[in-house]
């Protein structure tokens, strides 16, 4: 049987891959450190395990759920973005709770872009985008973000260029891979950019509350939601990657249209997850305080570790990742990984796997205990 030919046009995912070849060192013995990935080891808080455990006897909790969600899931959401952003949705028409922002990228790419519609992606930037907007045919235009531009557009050159085939524009502010943050000022005219262009903006927001001080939703800019759509996620704010809890909010018209392809791809979310996401929003100041706690003492130790590598990384980047610049004369970004895998048993992400400009970077993920990063840096003692 011949496969599709949009398999083509993407690889397996890069971690995916090489995941199993450290999988397979650890088989052999090998005490490997997985510093690479950015999946939280921490739990949710006790009231959100509570609050799943308790739901699973309510009336209907095993039936199909909405499409939509439950009224009190979407409620929180708003309220979430109301204290936290300062920013007002309709809970009924502006907000669609998803199984996790990464099906988020596949719903608006397929909602959006015909074939042959050009999609404006960050480099580096997370491989997803680019991987979905081949997928559903459409054609991936790559912007250059440097650490000379902090990691932000340059806007003006971007004007310069023909734009008229342009359909959608990603952008992921605070930014994966570097951990930079943008300025509601830069937000600004990201906005006035894609209005001017008519492009749909859609910025990528799951790390706003990890080593974070000024939280900022691209929906608190005026005029925003006439171009514009965010996704959140629960991932890494509350420790429930697994449970694949996204969020898209926006303009009404823009959420329907996501609605119409979500609706023909699954069948609503489990109903005690939503109740458990439902508890996790309505968390106190007491939650973030003490998650932020566990990522600063860890980055620190981290930051240990990265100059034992002589390499530098911006202290003030946010987020659950440490994005270093290798030393001059070091391997490329692969083969140093590489070195560092089989020579000390650590492995870490090169930054290529996230584009061009990730060359000459490395990244490292705080979802590591305090007792293997200091293992990790006797390594190099």
């Amino acid at each position: 049987m011949i496969t599709a030919d949009r398999l083509h046009s993407v690889q397996e995912y890069y971690f995916s891959k090489k995941l199993r070849e450290v999988r397979g060192l650890m088989n052999q013995g090998k005490p490997i450190i997985n510093m690479g990935i950015g999946s939280p080891d921490l739990a949710p808080s006790p009231e959100v395990l509570e609050t799943l455990r308790d739901s699973i006897m309510d009336t209907g909790a095993h039936q199909y759920q909405s499409y939509q969600g439950l009224p009190q899931l979407r409620e929180a959401i708003a309220d979430f973005y109301l204290q936290k952003f300062d920013v007002s949705v309709d809970p009924n028409t502006e907000v669609l709770p998803l199984m996790g922002s990464k099906e988020g990228i596949m719903h608006i790419s397929m909602a959006f872009l015909n074939v042959g519609d050009e999609v404006l992606l960050p480099n580096p930037g997370y491989p997803t985008y680019a991987s979905v907007t081949n997928l559903v045919g459409g054609v991936p235009r790559t912007y250059d973000l440097t650490l000379e531009n902090g990691w932000f557009p340059d806007l003006e050159e971007l004007s310069k260029q023909d734009l008229s085939k342009v359909k959608l524009m990603w952008v992921s502010y605070p930014h994966m891979p570097t951990g930079a943050t943008a300025t509601k000022e830069q937000l600004k005219t990201l906005v006035d950019f894609a209005l001017k262009h008519e492009i749909l903006l859609v910025n990528d927001n799951p790390y706003s509350f990890v080593l974070s001080n000024n939280p900022t939703s691209i929906l608190s800019i005026e005029g925003a939601k006439d171009c514009t759509l965010e996704l959140n996620s629960l991932s890494k704010t509350f420790n429930m990657a697994g449970w694949r809890v996204g969020m898209v909010l926006g303009k009404e018209e823009h959420i329907n249209a996501v609605l119409k392809v979500k609706s023909n791809m699954d069948s609503g979310m489990f109903y005690g997850i939503q109740k458990g996401a439902v508890a996790a929003l309505q968390s106190g100041p007491e939650w973030f305080e003490a998650l932020d706690k566990v990522y600063t003492q860890r980055r620190e130790l981290m930051f240990q570790l990265v100059e034992r590598l002589g390499c530098t990384y911006d202290k003030n980047a946010v987020g659950m990742f440490v994005w270093c610049k290798l030393p001059e004369g070091a391997a490329p970004s692969e083969e140093f990984i590489d070195q560092v895998l089989y020579d000390k048993d650590i492995f870490i992400a090169p930054g290529t796997i996230f584009g061009s400009n990730g060359e000459g970077y490395i990244r490292f993920s705080l979802c590591v205990k305090e007792e293997k990063i200091k293992e990790a840096i006797e390594r190099f003692i």
